[in-house]
């Protein structure tokens, strides 16, 4: 299945893997529609994109905000959801219920209201690309909230792949990658991490955000998968 002509829509298409994808995306001929919480840093991405990608805010947070902007977009073909916020890495005991919620806010949330009222725009063949992570599979220390999340997204997407069939749903589950996500830490922290991780891995290095990009693509093209989940963390699965 080819993407060229298909309109796809990346929410978090401003930075890290939404902007990879949508870049790979807009390689192979899609048109491409970008998406983030900052006109600021959505301006700074369609320099990266070709003159045709659209870009647009909204709040991620807002049911609202979600609800207007795909009123607004009209019908397209993949919707690709990779939004985030830094990621909450303390221990149960010290996490408020406050930044707990908050943490659920986008990554989960902010997925499941776009889905809803993005669901209606998809063409026929389309489908839907939701984002995980490790931490649903192998979660560390300090990790309780992040691993819920993953888990949780997981399921809505073998939730969705069924109540709205034949719309495909499925999910891209990363490991560890080299994108701004991780300039809240500490640089000790943050290089710390890396270099456990480059050790660790089977591939000995940690990814970069244009090789996830391919899992998405290919969900997108994959016809018939559905329900799925497509992990490219560099074997830390199996290592």
């Amino acid at each position: 299945m080819s993407l060229k002509n298909k309109r796809i829509v990346v929410l978090g298409g401003s930075a890290g893997i939404g902007l990879a994808t949508a870049m790979a995306a807009a390689d192979e001929g899609a048109l491409v529609v970008i998406a983030s919480s900052s006109q600021a840093r959505v301006a700074e991405a369609q320099k990266k994109l070709p003159p045709s990608a659209e870009g647009h805010t909204i709040n991620l947070l807002d049911e609202t905000s979600i609800k207007s902007f795909f009123e607004k977009i009209g019908a397209y073909d993949h919707l690709v959801y990779t939004a985030g916020n830094p990621l909450l890495m303390a221990n149960q005991k010290d996490i408020s219920f406050e930044d707990a919620q908050g943490f659920f806010g986008i990554r989960y949330w902010g997925a499941f209201f776009a889905t809803k009222y993005g669901a209606g725009q998809i063409r026929e063949g389309g489908s839907i690309v939701l984002t995980s992570g490790m931490a649903a599979r192998r979660p560390r220390s300090g990790q309780t909230v992040v691993s819920s999340v993953c888990g949780a997204m997981e399921a809505l997407a073998r939730a969705l792949s069924i109540e709205l069939a034949p719309i495909r749903v499925n999910v891209v589950c990363p490991g560890v990658i080299k994108t701004k996500l991780w300039d809240s830490f500490p640089e000790t922290v943050r290089e710390a991490t890396f270099k456990r991780a480059e050790q660790n891995l089977p591939v000995k290095r940690i990814g970069e955000a244009h090789e996830v990009a391919e899992a998405y693509l290919y969900l997108m093209r994959g016809g018939f998968t559905t329900g799925q989940v497509v992990v490219a963390d560099g074997g830390a699965s199996v290592g």
